[in-house]
């Protein structure tokens, strides 16, 4: 079997332009083109998906991605085809780069007769025959444990961290971070950690699902630009309604930081109709041209990180390290510049 010489990478049509992206930046690293593999992968007139590659794998190290985004099942099973073609391509190993998982919010079961459906995603993911995952901030940290393979969890804070140092540079004082519910402080606080400022909370009361029956702050947001930071955003309802119970409460902007952007059905509208200021998110999703032509929201890049972080994993060496906002100034080169 040849020596494996350098990672190569494979995309699915989830989120194409987020592949070539990473390929660009490995290839500026590397100091040597990267390409993506040259790959078919159509559907039949069923809908049956077909993949077929056109480059010879056999012993190389394979990076496939592929986030599972809508819609999901067809995404997810382009994933798990790729794969297993791969895998009888006799390649040495497979590492699903999946920036969105899907099903993640699926996590648990939270009443009686309901699947856990991460958990079989993830044995899906492993019976295909991937070796390993890379993801970026996944809903629940308890979903690595549903793989019984290696699974290196990205998260999007460190660029958050520098990117609201950016644009709110002479202004951090007036910063505070707001976890939009009580599940997601950690999340909020491990960011306002990071740039030094205080943490807020909206907490939240259902009547039933999908409704939200009243919003309450706990903290003093009072002459605060509040940012309201969460993994996903879906419809966009409960996200508009907390940065209307935040201008209520005193505080003088909204904007928001997500990591993932659903925004399925009417949540361009909500947003660009409600008083937040701005939505960053990252393109771990493809954006749609309503998203892209949205006036107040905006894309972050992950493809830095990523492209770093398969780098180290090819390389044998630490993911971790990109948890650390230092460590993200010279691979966001002239994108961010800290005072």
């Amino acid at each position: 079997m040849p020596a494996v010489t350098e990672p190569k990478l494979i995309a699915g049509n989830a989120n194409l332009s987020l592949a070539k992206s990473i390929a660009r930046r490995m290839s500026m690293h590397r100091g040597m083109s990267v390409n993506l593999v040259e790959a078919r992968v159509e559907r039949f007139n069923d809908q049956e998906i077909f993949v077929e590659v056109f480059e010879n794998v056999r012993g190389e190290d394979m990076y496939v991605i592929q986030s599972t985004s809508n819609p999901a099942n067809d995404n997810l099973m382009e994933l798990l085809i790729m794969t297993d073609a791969l895998r009888r391509s006799s390649a040495s190993r497979i590492t699903a780069v999946i920036p969105y998982f899907g099903y993640a919010r699926q996590d648990r079961r939270a009443k009686a007769r309901t699947p856990i459906s991460a958990k079989l995603v993830a044995n899906l993911i492993e019976t295909a025959g991937v070796d390993r995952v890379l993801t970026l901030d996944l809903h629940a940290a308890q979903i690595q444990g549903f793989f019984d393979i290696p699974v290196d969890n990205l998260y999007a804070s460190p660029v958050f961290a520098l990117d609201i140092e950016h644009h709110f540079r002479g202004q951090m004082d007036d910063i505070m971070i707001v976890s939009p519910d009580v599940g997601g402080v950690a999340r909020a606080r491990e960011l306002a950690k990071r740039i030094n400022a205080p943490l807020a909370i909206v907490d939240k009361r259902r009547e039933k699902a999908g409704e939200v029956a009243g919003m309450t702050v706990i903290g003093d947001v009072k002459g605060h630009k509040c940012i309201i930071v969460d993994d996903i955003c879906d419809t966009a309802g409960t996200l508009c309604k907390a940065a209307e119970t935040l201008m209520e409460a005193g505080a003088t902007e909204v904007h928001s930081y997500i990591t993932h952007g659903v925004l399925s059905g009417p949540a361009v509208e909500r947003v660009a109709n409600s008083v937040m200021k701005s939505l960053v998110i990252t393109d771990s999703i493809e954006a749609t041209e309503k998203v892209k032509n949205a006036k107040n929201i905006r894309i972050v890049p992950t493809a830095p990180m990523f492209a770093q972080a398969i780098l180290n994993i090819w390389g044998g060496m630490s993911v971790s390290s990109l948890f650390e906002t230092d460590t993200l100034v010279p691979i966001y080169e002239g994108l961010y510049q800290r005072s």
